[in-house]
């Protein structure tokens, strides 16, 4: 895929500035107002019926909380592209479970012609 965007660095930056202060704003409610945290939690998970604010509680802005929102933050950056510019080279998962990338997908000596169809019944 080459070389980074040049602007893309910059972003990564501006990223983790703003889910280190998300994650530090929602340590510091969820610590003085606890009970304010718990419903605003829970109000926002009325549709999933087997969240339990018990289990998930303690994983909120905790650092594998920092971590994983970042990474998926800065995957949605790598994953955007513009009008006439290349497409991403997203990661994907074939059939027998081994990971790749779009690009080495594509470039699979496999074509679809070469398949054999079964007839029908």
């Amino acid at each position: 895929m080459g070389l980074p965007r040049p602007g893309l660095w910059l972003k990564r930056l501006w990223v983790l500035l703003q889910v280190a202060v998300q994650v530090a704003v929602g340590k510091v409610f969820l610590i003085l107002f606890p009970e304010r945290v718990k419903q605003h939690i829970l109000a926002m998970n009325e549709k999933n019926p087997h969240f339990s604010y018990d289990n998930w509680a303690p994983t909120f802005y905790s650092m594998q909380y920092f971590w994983f929102v970042l990474k998926v933050r800065w995957q949605r950056l790598e994953d955007r592209t513009e009008p006439g510019g290349l497409a991403p080279n997203c990661p994907v998962v074939r059939l027998s479970g081994q990971r790749c990338h779009i690009w080495d997908f594509m470039q699979d000596s496999v074509l679809l012609s070469s398949i054999t169809t079964f007839p029908g019944p």
